[in-house]
């Protein structure tokens, strides 16, 4: 008997439509698939076999997050093909920075009103940031939620699963004074702090629709870019050599996330003049009359990761990055000795 109710439809759930949405993302979701898989969507759970072989000690890393409020913008525009690489970006950037390889992602998109093609089009931006990651999309849930939030819009999340051999696993406490610091530019704000962004730029109220001299693209379209995904690169310096620490530059900035990958008595040195600052950021501060503070310490500022690799391994470690897909990195800083924190002279 076809699956199918009429009463759950009149109440603002439409399966009929999930199930048409499952079918248009499928294509999407092969493009992802990756040694390990074990099947395919429409299961209870996505299964995956890690190659555990030349491991001592195989451990898991995890990490979650979402896209945010630069959904709205998403929505203002009606475009919905890249916010899954945000989702996906937000997720593997964070499981990297302990050396693991992501292995697999699954999503969860709760929205007022399934539309399937749009579901498909979020998902499609999910498989590109999985390919992207090189990782496996094997699953996720799409919930309609009516009453919840309006027919139009939807939230939309992640996880994913990466892996590691524990003597690879990055040990901030080895680090030392003297260690340099590499930058890994970023592709613009990423996915973080857009609710400011939105106030400043009056975004919903035609302001996303300015252009500024230093663009060379609408500004919404410069808000949209994607986060950047820096897994492949970082796995190719892995393979060489073992940094002493990894940080994402997510929502906090500079302060917050740089020391999380700090040892005890170490401080990250950084010169203001050294931080290649895209337009955008300037444009912001400028429009939005923010403390510079204020800006290093919500967003990433051009700098979408930083890597800290001893002196003596410096200039091979940014050769190897520059080679592997980050041809703009960049040294940055230096560690010191002193309290955990950031120092910006």
């Amino acid at each position: 008997m076809k699956s199918e109710s009429k009463s759950y439809q009149a109440a603002g759930v439409d399966i009929t439509a999930g199930y048409k949405a499952v079918e248009l993302m499928k294509a999407h979701v092969a493009r992802t698939q990756i040694p390990g898989v074990v099947d395919g969507l429409g299961g209870f759970g996505g299964l995956f076999a890690p190659q555990l072989s030349g491991m001592a000690e195989p451990v898991l890393v995890s990490g979650t997050d979402g896209v945010g409020t630069k959904l709205k913008l998403a929505f203002l525009l009606d475009r919905h093909d890249t916010v899954g690489i945000d989702c996906v970006a937000m997720c593997v950037n964070d499981i990297i920075c302990c050396g693991a390889a992501p292995l697999f992602f699954l999503d969860y998109i709760a929205c007022g009103r399934n539309e399937p093609e749009k579901i498909a089009a979020i998902v499609a931006g999910v498989a590109e940031g999985c390919v992207q990651a090189g990782c496996a999309l094997i699953g996720g849930e799409t919930a309609e939620h009516p009453g919840m939030m309006p027919l139009e819009e939807y939230d939309l999340a992640g996880f994913s699963v990466g892996l590691v051999d524990r003597a690879k696993v990055i040990d901030r406490e080895t680090m030392e004074p003297g260690d340099v610091i590499i930058a890994l530019p970023s592709s613009g704000i990423h996915s973080n702090g857009f609710s400011l962004v939105r106030k400043v730029f009056r975004i919903g109220e035609g302001g996303e629709n300015r252009r500024y001299d230093e663009l060379d693209q609408p500004l919404w379209e410069s808000l949209l870019t994607p986060t950047k995904i820096y897994v492949k690169p970082v796995l190719a310096l892995l393979k060489e050599i073992q940094p002493r620490g990894i940080s994402h530059i997510t929502g906090g900035g500079f302060y917050e996330n740089i020391p999380r990958s700090l040892g005890a008595d170490c401080e990250a040195v950084i010169r203001r003049g050294d931080v290649r600052i895209p337009p955008i950021f300037r444009i912001l501060q400028r429009e939005g009359e923010i403390p510079e503070h204020d800006m290093f310490n919500t967003y990433n500022m051009g700098v979408g990761m930083t890597i800290t690799v001893p002196q003596s391994d410096a200039d091979r470690a940014l050769a190897i990055l520059r080679q592997s897909g980050e041809p703009e990195a960049y040294f940055l800083g230096e560690i010191r000795r002193g309290e955990r924190g950031v120092c910006l002279l």
